[in-house]
């Protein structure tokens, strides 16, 4: 299932904590080789990890980590503003409207359904929050999932070649989307809203009318 938790609540759930942090160092340490922190423990975590984030997470039947992104809105400092700005020609970008999403981590027996579901989240915040877009780094690997799943960005820039090459893309928020990845994620529309509702305390449609 997928759960909406900010990153002071976290620890409330420290297997699934644990886990996600886990499959992060597996992910980006172990197999894409980035320069990134790894602890004593094998967990993966950066200074936007200490920002309250909203992560968003497929919680596996055993209570594991399946999948995860990490959300933050383009009006906090951000991982593009800070360290790859230099792919938008030193522009920044800067909104309320505009939430960044990074570290995009898929378990090791995660299954496409997953990687839709991430995708689906993405959007179910768009729609909660009156977002218009999703700001993301991505590397060429993940050109490929998006496509599968039928949500590739507008790319803004990019740099680097082959597997070496990072891009910064946006993300819109079309409506029409969201019928083909639920499909995608194999989840039916009342089931997504139900998960939002159970983290949120309240619908999607609720939180529309307070924005």
């Amino acid at each position: 299932m997928l759960r909406y938790i900010y990153g002071n609540d976290l620890a409330r759930r420290p297997v699934l904590k644990h886990t996600m942090h886990r499959d992060r160092a597996e992910q980006f340490a172990e197999r894409l080789r980035w320069a990134v922190s790894v602890d004593e423990n094998g967990e993966e975590h950066d200074e936007y990890d200490a920002m309250n984030p909203l992560y968003v997470i497929w919680e596996n039947a055993d209570g594991t980590h399946g999948g995860s992104m990490r959300f933050l809105p383009t009006s906090e400092r951000t991982m593009v503003n800070d360290h790859f700005s230099n792919l938008l020609n030193g522009e920044r970008i800067e909104s309320p409207y505009i939430w960044e999403c990074t570290r995009f981590v898929l378990g090791q027996q995660a299954t496409p359904r997953v990687a839709a579901a991430m995708m689906l989240a993405g959007g179910e915040l768009m729609r909660a929050f009156s977002l218009t877009h999703l700001l993301g780094v991505f590397d060429p690997r993940m050109v490929r999932i998006y496509s599968m799943i039928g949500a590739s960005p507008e790319v803004l820039g990019s740099a680097g070649t082959g597997r070496d090459k990072i891009s910064v893309g946006l993300w819109p928020f079309r409506p029409e989307d969201r019928a083909r990845v639920l499909r995608r994620a194999q989840v039916t529309s009342d089931q997504s809203e139900a998960w939002f509702d159970l983290s949120f305390g309240q619908s999607i449609q609720a939180m529309q009318k307070v924005a």
